[in-house]
């Protein structure tokens, strides 16, 4: 067989071909740049990992809070989440912002037929208050969504929506965790960030033939206004651990870590009138390049 010369580029492409570890974020955009995609995408960035996109919804807003939202149309949705799963096969898959439930039914559909490792932040109120994921949309990311779900990561508040439930000692905690994995719900990092005092634990639950397992991930409390996007941050930080190789365990100690140096080297820094984001840049990390199977 007599190769041209373009045959001989292919050939030499497929024999000296090298990746990136993927990582696709759906969810809104944050205009203020330090929440959603905008949030995932320096974060994955900053970890060395190549971060995809599926926009769920466009928000107007900044460091004072959510002046606007529009979510966007459910197959352009869809069109997106297909168009880079087929093409850049992601290892793993991060979700934010939903706002709608047409938009939530449409992921389930779209994801279901695929085996790729989901973080779910069930977003559901922003830290001003104002509501992103409709009341309806909520009872159906339980009911669709959350049994897909490798990790899911809510907050005190975002907990306490999905579950009904005061949440304040660790047994209610315990209890709501629980109620969730009558949903399918595998495994969940309850986030503490929104207690007082010197330290703050997130609490892994784990859904265990032999029970909930439980583990504190705790770091100290950091003194500043800029923590605006901290939970976008922290769950694509674990996502991208994951791309890494990392198991969840793992994934959640080090993205904890990085999320802590993040606001810990943000800290000082004015932008914006209100609550600032954390610097996702502090320690950028070479993209991972690895020899493709």
């Amino acid at each position: 067989m007599i190769l041209n010369a373009h045959d001989n580029e292919v050939e030499l492409y497929k024999n000296n071909r090298k990746e990136y570890k993927v990582a696709l974020s759906i969810a809104g955009s944050d205009s203020s740049g330090g929440a959603g995609i905008q949030a995932d995408i320096k974060t994955f960035s900053a970890l060395g990992v190549y971060g995809a996109t599926a926009i769920t919804a466009i928000t107007a807003q900044n460091t004072l809070g959510v002046h606007s939202q529009l979510s966007l149309p459910p197959q352009i949705v869809h069109d997106q989440i297909i168009a880079v799963i087929d093409d850049l096969s992601p290892s793993v898959i991060k979700i934010g912002m939903l706002a709608n439930a047409e938009i939530v039914i449409t992921l389930a559909k779209a994801l279901n037929k695929y085996s790729i490792p989901i973080i779910l932040d069930p977003v559901i109120v922003s830290t001003s208050g104002h509501r992103l994921l409709s009341a309806e949309a909520e009872r159906v990311l339980k009911q669709r969504l959350l049994s897909m779900a490798t990790l899911i990561t809510p907050n005190i508040p975002e907990m306490e929506a999905l579950t009904n439930m005061p949440i304040s000692t660790f047994e209610q905690k315990r209890r709501a965790a629980e109620h969730l994995f009558s949903y399918g719900v595998k495994a969940i990092l309850l986030k503490g960030g929104h207690e007082v005092g010197d330290t703050k634990s997130d609490i892994l639950f784990t859904n265990t033939p032999s029970g909930t397992e439980f583990l504190f991930f705790t770091s100290e409390t950091i003194a500043t206004r800029n923590t605006h996007g901290t939970g976008c941050t922290l769950s694509s930080a674990i996502a991208a651990y994951i791309a890494l190789g990392y198991n969840t365990r793992e994934a959640i100690s080090h993205a904890k870590k990085f999320v802590t140096e993040a606001i810990r080297n943000g800290a000082n820094i004015a932008i914006g009138h209100g609550f600032g984001p954390v610097n996702h840049g502090f320690n950028p990390q070479k993209m991972y390049v690895y020899e493709s199977e």
